[in-house]
């Protein structure tokens, strides 16, 4: 470990305080090697770690016709096996520790998927909450060769997928494969293989989660989404999932213009989380969460 680097930690989009998904916040990571980085992310041993490289005096930007001045940041993120081109959990926390260090406003940050604009405010009791937009999102169909291989692995049948929405794969930020089961029971209970899964993740390319819901009311799904590329089984909140899944429902018909998408989500690991996905007519899915420190 860098013994002199200090590492904030943080959980975000928690439903009760002892729910969320963790994340490990760097924000004087400049001086950092890749290989001090990765291995701060092992030993903070969370699913990602942000790494904050630049000061915002370093790079401003002004918006044309808005003469306000927008902070920018670059930003990397490691999980405890390897960097991840973005994690929306960790965006948020960082997004929450930088509020709290330098007032609320308007910033973005610079990462390998692209700029994620960030909005920060207040909120009635004085909690900082946050709005992330996504990159411009992206769906493609699936490889039935690939959805066989991945329904397999996770001893489902195509059966059990809802018809009304047809597997896809889609990106917002990370690729995520994303299922819908139609029944609960299947949905709480199914079993898999880490190993095996994440072999098939990575020879897909899928950097982020795969993202199993079940649609629980209108506008309200439950979330599973599976990690073992980063070590962790399952992760307890997923905003760059939650992108995707805004983007992957308007890219169906599901989602029309302003609509709000409730996911919960942790459940199943013992970290109740909730995120909401703001879905736009047109371009990045907006995610709204918050992040409070873990006490020691």
């Amino acid at each position: 470990m860098v013994t002199t680097t200090e590492i904030l930690r943080y959980t975000a989009f928690a439903e009760t305080p002892q729910g969320g998904n963790p994340a490990g916040v760097v924000l004087d990571a400049s001086k950092l090697t890749d290989a001090e980085m990765q291995e701060i992310a092992a030993e903070v041993g969370y699913s990602e770690t942000a790494f904050v490289l630049s000061t915002p005096a370093a790079h401003e930007q002004k918006t044309p016709g808005d003469e306000t001045t927008r902070h920018s940041y670059n930003v990397r993120y490691w999980s405890p096996a390897a960097e991840v081109p973005f994690c929306g959990h960790a965006t948020v926390a960082t997004a929450v520790v930088l509020a709290e260090r330098d007032g609320i406003g308007s910033f973005a940050f610079h990462t390998f998927a692209g700029d994620i604009q960030i909005v920060t405010s207040r909120s009635a009791t004085g909690q900082v909450e946050v709005a992330m937009t996504s990159v411009e999102p992206c769906i493609r169909d699936f490889d039935p060769d690939t959805l066989g291989s991945l329904l397999k692995l996770l001893g489902l049948e195509a059966s059990d997928l809802d018809t009304r929405f047809p597997p896809r794969e889609a990106f917002a930020g990370n690729w995520h494969p994303i299922l819908v089961l139609s029944d609960a029971d299947i949905f709480n209970q199914f079993r898999f293989s880490p190993p095996a899964v994440a072999a098939l993740m990575k020879s897909q390319g899928w950097s982020g989660t795969v993202t199993v819901l079940h649609e629980s009311a209108p506008a309200e799904f439950q979330a599973r989404n599976l990690f073992p590329v980063g070590r962790i089984t399952e992760d307890p909140a997923t905003g760059s999932a939650a992108a995707s899944t805004g983007a992957y429902l308007r890219s169906i018909g599901y989602a029309s213009a302003e609509s709000r998408i409730t996911i919960h989500q942790g459940q199943h690991v013992g970290r109740p989380s909730i995120l909401t996905a703001v879905v736009p007519e047109h371009g990045g899915i907006t995610v709204l969460g918050s992040a409070t420190p873990i006490k020691d």
